[in-house]
């Protein structure tokens, strides 16, 4: 506590915050927890998203009626307030942050993935397929499958900042990780209210969000640009 809110130095590069933590430090550890959960809630709702996607396209009927008016109930709300209420309703804590994100963003893959399908699946090659008597798992798999990757790979370069936003989000309201753990929302709530004091507690976390995030953004722009895809 001797070294709480210390300017920056050689030994605390971004100084210390309110309990003598170097920021710094905190910040790299916090780039961990933020890009992992960001990661696996990216990977969880690629693996729900995509096979409801494909089995909604191309099965249709009673599935993909129950699978779209899902998700048609999930989005009465915007996303955010959304992931706020399942938060909430949950607990704060990591795995409950996850869990409320992937339950508001499976929704934007199997419609992308379930559009791409609906025009697929008319196509010659397809039903060629069917005809050969190849069957529906194989032509999902091996004919389908590979027409979705790269909308799919640049929907989900582009939701990488999103995501970290509503993360960031949720932490900062209390939601997401718990104190002592560093994460970047939780180090803006912690610098809240030294705000007018020592902004800086407050800067670098929010600058570090501010960077990635636009980081991500234009990496996804260049893949859509450069993969060709206009419908994401």
């Amino acid at each position: 506590m001797a070294e709480r809110l210390a300017p920056p130095s050689l030994t605390y590069p971004f100084g210390t915050d309110h309990m003598g933590r170097c920021i710094f430090s905190r910040l790299i550890i916090g780039s961990q927890t933020t890009l992992g959960i960001t990661a696996l809630v990216i990977a969880t709702v690629i693996l729900i998203g995509i096979p409801l996607g494909l089995l909604s396209g191309y099965v249709g009927g009673r599935f993909d009626s129950f699978v779209m008016r899902l998700a048609d109930g999930l989005t009465a709300l915007p996303e955010f307030i959304l992931a706020i209420a399942i938060a909430g309703f949950l607990g704060p804590s990591l795995t409950n942050l996850m869990i409320s994100v992937v339950l508001v963003k499976w929704i934007s893959y199997t419609r992308v993935v379930r559009g791409i399908i609906l025009l697929e699946r008319e196509k010659e090659y397809v039903l060629a397929a069917k005809v050969g008597g190849c069957p529906t798992w194989k032509i999902i798999t091996r004919h389908l499958l590979p027409q979705i990757i790269s909308p799919v790979l640049v929907l989900a370069t582009l939701d990488v900042g999103k995501v970290i936003l509503i993360i960031s989000s949720l932490s900062y309201l209390g939601l997401g990780a718990k104190p002592p753990e560093p994460e970047w929302g939780a180090m803006l709530n912690d610098g809240r209210p030294y705000f007018q004091t020592i902004p800086e507690l407050m800067f670098y976390p929010g600058m570090a969000i501010f960077i990635l995030v636009l980081s991500c953004n234009l990496i996804g722009e260049g893949l859509r640009d450069k993969l060709d895809i206009k419908s994401i």
